[in-house]
């Protein structure tokens, strides 16, 4: 009784009051430290017991097999074994299932098919166990294999059964095994079984077909909490926030949410920067009692910081027990982001007294920071430390940083160098990092040359196309302009629109540079021209340099005015209470005008805009942005 309620302590008071323990207390003993975990409790206490003269029945032998539960543990487990062929047991289906889970546990896949195939007998179980070692050693086609062997020997399947095989069709080209498997489990009958039910979600997801997905979800006639939670965690990992954030209002109208209900929604608010949406959940996580997990907190970290708010960030830091080195990751990748290098170097020189080993990912964040905030000293003592103070070696994700650290301040040639004598081939990435650089300093020649790089690396991306004629258009080169359109156009090359969105209202808004599908579209465009009226008495010039057309003046001022993030943010100011902070979301980098613009309406409206785009956050209030005009 004192065993299967888990107070261990006063199971084993009882027991060690017993004058002569027979057989069934020690079995009852060793198997209540199995069954909560404590396997070397009960493996000293299987030896306790034969030293005591007392034998062992099959019970205890299983039992004693089940506290095998590692590798460490497999050297008692094969004593225990041999003395189970001692014991003639060897063909008894109980204790021959007991040995294939203990080599199972202990990782030993080629014992476990040993004992399997020596077995006359093979039950529903058996047949079980071997199918999950196989998924376990990441086997998948011996599993199913299995699984039809099984059914030819004349084994029923269990939900058991179908839930491990449903966990083996995890790639798009697994959906249709996967729904004759669906099939099948109606026609067994388990199909409103909730654990089968769940298991059917997650396969859906993983093989990419959301719609299915959410089929199998809708028709549950049960769900519990990690129904649900499959459900989030497969928009979640498919990039579609805004059905988490559905569901999740639904979910909170039948069930509580746990910590992986959070840890979802989380990420999904803090990609869809919904600041206000995100306190409404950490809320929710406060009053559940969970704020001190770890995972909670680094999520909460997260969040805060792609919303915008790094004072809200760092204050959940600051709160947490215990750290690991995702918290201490996570906190300086958001001071990087945020253009906040000092205090992202003062964090990385706390960890380091912390004596936290840094990770690869840690040298990514502060390099990452230190080109954001322009520190190139700081930046090429960081570089240099990973390999002499930690041993580990620059990946290209870190020589990617120093070039475009040196980018942003204009030392092209030196960057251009370290991309020439990198141990390993540049990708597009870094290539993109220095065309970049390119555009900011008006380097057209080398801009040329590495963007034809980049062509022959990949001709189908509109980047290079992009940011080329920018270059072009930045000089008046008008022909090279029309020259790379052309080139797009014979290629099939199509740029990606730039897109901004915004939450209001616990509902996400999306405007397209260009399109007035948004049912206030009129309403926007009239504010919009009352902003800019006032911006510009207040010194506003647009820049008509960056439209890349060679049309009047008044044309490209009205192109510029239809750009993403002007139409989201002047969303905001009409849907939101006055000085009511504003958050956008943008899917490319934020133009100089925009950006520009946005500062004058900072001024003009008296809000703080926190503008998030592919690069970095830019926080625009009382007229200056957290970037410095580094970006």
């Amino acid at each position: 009784m004192y065993g299967k309620c888990g107070s261990l302590q006063d199971a084993r008071a009882v027991f060690d009051s017993i004058c002569d323990p027979n057989v069934y207390s020690w079995t009852s003993m060793i198997g209540a430290y199995a069954h909560h975990g404590y396997g070397n409790e009960a493996l000293n206490l299987f030896r306790q017991m034969q030293n005591a003269c007392v034998r062992p029945d099959k019970v205890t032998l299983v039992t004693a097999l089940n506290a095998c539960c590692n590798q460490e543990a497999k050297k008692e487990g094969v004593l225990i074994h041999s003395q189970v062929m001692e014991s003639g047991l060897e063909s008894d289906i109980v204790v021959a299932c007991g040995l294939l889970n203990m080599y199972r546990r202990c990782g030993s896949l080629e014992d476990v098919w040993g004992i399997f195939t020596k077995m006359h007998e093979r039950d529903v179980i058996v047949w079980n166990v071997m199918i999950a070692a196989c998924i376990e050693h990441e086997h998948s086609k011996q599993a199913v294999q299995l699984f039809g062997q099984m059914q030819l020997e004349g084994t029923i399947p269990n939900q058991i059964t179908f839930i491990g095989i449903l966990g083996t069709f995890s790639a798009p080209d697994d959906v249709a095994e996967g729904a004759l498997l669906h099939a099948h489990i109606a026609k067994a009958g388990y199909e409103e079984d909730v654990f089968v039910g769940t298991a059917l979600v997650n396969m859906y997801g993983k093989c990419g077909s959301l719609e299915d997905s959410r089929y199998v979800f809708d028709r549950m006639p049960e769900k519990n909490v990690v129904s649900w939670n499959a459900m989030l965690s497969v928009y979640a990992q498919s990039g579609n926030d805004r059905e988490v954030l559905h569901l999740f209002e639904q979910m909170q109208k039948d069930m509580k949410p746990d910590k992986v209900t959070f840890l979802n929604v989380l990420d999904a608010y803090g990609n869809l920067s919904a600041l206000r949406y995100g306190k409404h959940i950490h809320s929710l996580i406060e009053a559940g009692k969970l704020q001190t997990d770890l995972t909670i907190g680094n999520a909460l970290i997260s969040m805060y910081a792609k919303c915008g708010s790094v004072e809200n960030a760092r204050k959940v830091f600051d709160s947490m027990i215990e750290r690991d080195v995702i918290s201490w990751n996570t906190m300086i990748a958001a001071y990087g982001q945020h253009g906040y290098g000092e205090e992202a170097l003062q964090l990385f020189r706390s960890m380091q007294k912390s004596h936290v080993l840094p990770s690869k990912i840690t040298f990514v964040n502060i390099l990452s920071a230190c080109s954001h905030a322009g520190l190139l000293d700081e930046g090429h003592k960081i570089f240099s430390s990973m390999s002499a103070d930690y041993g580990l070696p620059p990946a290209l994700e870190h020589y990617g940083c120093m070039v475009d650290l040196l980018g942003r301040l204009g030392q092209l040639d030196e960057a251009e160098n370290i991309l020439k004598q990198m141990p390993f081939p540049a990708d597009s990435l870094v290539y993109m990092t220095l065309l970049g650089a390119c555009r900011l300093h008006g380097d057209v020649e080398r801009g040329k040359r590495v963007a034809e790089h980049l062509f022959q690396i990949d001709a189908r991306k509109s980047a290079p196309y992009v940011v080329l004629s920018n270059i072009y258009a930045a000089t008046g080169r008008w022909d090279d302009v029309y020259r790379v359109r052309q080139k797009m156009i014979d290629r099939g090359v199509k740029k990606e629109p730039g897109c901004s969105s915004i939450v209001v209202k616990n509902r996400v808004h999306d405007f397209v540079v260009g399109k007035s599908s948004h049912p206030r579209f009129r309403d926007i465009f009239v504010e919009l021209e009352t902003l800019t009226r006032k911006m510009k008495r207040l010194g506003y010039v647009p820049d008509t340099q960056l439209v890349l057309h060679d049309i009047e003046g008044e044309q490209k001022e009205h192109l510029l005015s239809h750009h993403s993030e002007k139409l989201a943010v002047t969303f905001g100011i009409i849907n939101t209470p006055p000085q009511t902070p504003i958050q956008v979301v943008k899917n490319l980098r934020v133009c100089e005008d925009c950006h520009n613009a946005v500062k004058f309406i900072s001024v003009v409206t008296r809000r703080e805009i926190v503008l998030r785009d592919t690069h970095r956050f830019h926080r625009f209030k009382d007229g200056m942005c957290s970037c410095g005009n580094f970006w």
